[in-house]
């Protein structure tokens, strides 16, 4: 084994900087080699912060650098050509969720890891952070009792970057920002999600110069799990009052309710860190260590050639959970989360899921 796990990370922007940032220094064993990304000035700015030497593409990085692992932060259209790439090179990658576009993507990303004998980890961050690994061991050793609703919620204070406005590049804000709850909730409930019904609704992107068709900054999805259990999965980006991620599982025996919850009758917040209880700035800010945990746990599975903590299957079924919340909000249905691709229909265009939108 490797004193030093050498990580090479693709993507300069926000998410990348947090977990080259943490490969800088705060994971032990850990070293960051270099930073890829396509825009010079984000890539040099990045590298120049953390000392390592940045390359325009995933091939130049390949070609000259020095690394075993990849983390993989690019946009989500780009995972998949990313990933296979990096474990036919037989380098172990952690992909940032949503794990891909479509239910074909996550497979071919499978068949590739296996192949190579890589790890293949995906970045659910909420696996890692403390209160959400505790209210896990709670379920698990039934103190509880079976669980009956789960309800989670993300939302972020803006707008997700341009690119993540168009469905066909995303999957939209139920993927880019809820990818961690469908993923939570499967998780906390030990249970597949069997049936969806989602409802969108678009209130702040014309105000904020949105023009993509099918755009919608706010959604909410009914859930029935496999083993009987019901739950809700709500989310806003742009929620302007700041960051906000909570769970609550309603067991045949008590609650667990995971997030701040403070003894108020009424809150009113308005803005970023300010109001009568502060709150989260960003998602950097409120699962800070949860980042480091994941990234630690990735860099152990490499190296120990453990299974990772979070593995394709798991982005795997998020993946299907989305396409079916987006096929039931524009078909106006419920609609069956299946283990293949789910044909859209309607008149609006095509979207990454299969079938038409």
């Amino acid at each position: 084994m490797k004193d030093r796990f050498r990580l090479a990370v693709v993507g300069a922007g926000r998410a990348g900087l947090v977990h080259a940032r943490n490969a800088a220094g705060a994971i032990p064993g850990a070293v960051l080699a270099c930073l890829v990304d396509s825009d010079a000035d984000v890539g040099g700015r990045a590298a120049a912060e953390l000392g390592v030497p940045t390359y325009r593409d995933l091939d130049e990085a390949l070609n000259v650098g020095d690394f075993e692992g990849i983390v993989i932060t690019a946009p989500t259209f780009a995972h998949a050509e990313l990933a296979v790439k990096a474990a036919s090179a037989n380098r172990h990658v952690f992909c940032e969720k949503p794990m891909a576009l479509t239910l074909e993507e996550c497979d071919a990303m499978t068949a590739a890891a296996e192949a190579a004998g890589i790890v293949l980890q995906i970045g659910f961050v909420r696996r890692f952070q403390l209160e959400f690994v505790e209210a896990k061991r709670k379920i698990e050793a039934g103190e509880i009792g079976v669980p009956m609703v789960v309800k989670s919620l993300t939302r972020g204070p803006g707008l997700p970057p341009a690119w993540a406005h168009d469905l066909r590049r995303s999957n939209g804000m139920l993927a880019e920002v809820n990818s961690h709850d469908f993923d939570c909730v499967r998780w906390l409930v030990g249970s597949e999600i069997e049936r969806v019904y989602a409802e969108t609704a678009n209130f702040k992107g014309a105000a904020r110069g949105v023009t993509a068709p099918d755009f919608y900054d706010n959604a909410v999805v009914s859930l029935r799990f496999a083993g009987g259990a019901l739950g809700t999965i709500d989310g806003t980006c742009p929620a302007d009052y700041g960051y906000d991620a909570r769970t609550e599982v309603l067991g045949t025996e008590g609650l667990l309710l995971v997030g701040d919850n403070r003894s108020v009758t009424l809150l009113q917040i308005r803005s970023r860190g300010t109001g009568e209880i502060p709150t989260y700035v960003s998602w950097p800010q409120r699962f800070e260590a949860g980042y480091r945990e994941e990234l630690a746990a990735f860099v152990h599975a490499a190296q120990s050639g453990s299974p990772p903590a979070v593995g394709a299957a798991d982005g795997r079924a998020a993946v299907a959970a989305v396409i079916a919340a987006n096929t039931s909000w524009l078909e106006r249905r419920p609609v069956a989360v299946e283990g293949t691709g789910l044909r859209i229909t309607g008149e609006t265009g095509a979207l990454p899921g299969g079938g038409q939108a």
